[in-house]
């Protein structure tokens, strides 16, 4: 009797060695990764966007002079890039203060001013004339790209103007502000930049 309950406790104890074993590879294989399940680690320096320090998203637009204007080929220089247009009178309020920081700061600040004309949204037949009438009667000397159809607006979400974004020297974006802005507040904005 006492072999049968000996033999018995050593039988159990192999069901509960077996049985534990068994319970234990199935909670590793349940928590262990699927090797068709990679991971990689996201380049987030190269991330394009919209949020503070994301690379700004890049485009290529004619300027009134003719010439070609690309985002990215700015790197080294912190950006101002503001949207605007001629029918808009917070714009007409804020090119005078654009103007003036162009030609008394940016230089030594080492910025470039980027104005984008929706040029799409003006309210005339011969949008590009109105344009170049507005550039001269403001004396504006900073280039001045113009989106003749929908496409950077979208890209940068633009929907109240002006609205004007602060790019550092590594492109990317660190300020978006809607409204119009004044020579001191550009400068400000500017300096915090770097």
């Amino acid at each position: 009797m006492k072999k049968k309950a000996i033999g018995l406790v050593v039988v159990m104890a192999l069901v509960v060695i077996m049985l534990g074993t068994y319970i234990k590879d199935q909670i590793e294989a349940s928590e262990a990764i699927s090797e068709q399940a990679v991971s990689y680690e996201m380049n987030l320096d190269q991330e394009e966007g919209l949020a503070k320090g994301q690379i700004a998203p890049d485009f290529t637009l004619k300027t009134i002079a003719g010439e070609s204007v690309t985002l990215s080929e700015l790197k080294g220089k912190n950006v101002v890039l503001n949207f605007w247009a001629t029918w808009c009178p917070p714009c007409k309020k804020e090119m005078p203060h654009l103007q003036k920081y162009y030609k008394e700061d940016a230089k030594e600040d080492n910025v470039e001013i980027i104005a984008v004309n929706l040029t799409h949204t003006e309210r005339s037949l011969n949008a590009i004339k109105t344009v170049q009438q507005f550039v001269e009667s403001y004396n504006l000397t900073f280039p001045i790209p113009l989106m003749e159809e929908q496409g950077v607006d979208k890209l940068y979400q633009i929907i109240t103007i002006p609205s004007t974004f602060m790019i550092d020297s590594e492109g990317r974006i660190q300020y978006h502000i809607v409204g119009p802005l004044d020579q001191d507040t550009i400068g400000e904005y500017v300096e915090s930049l770097d």
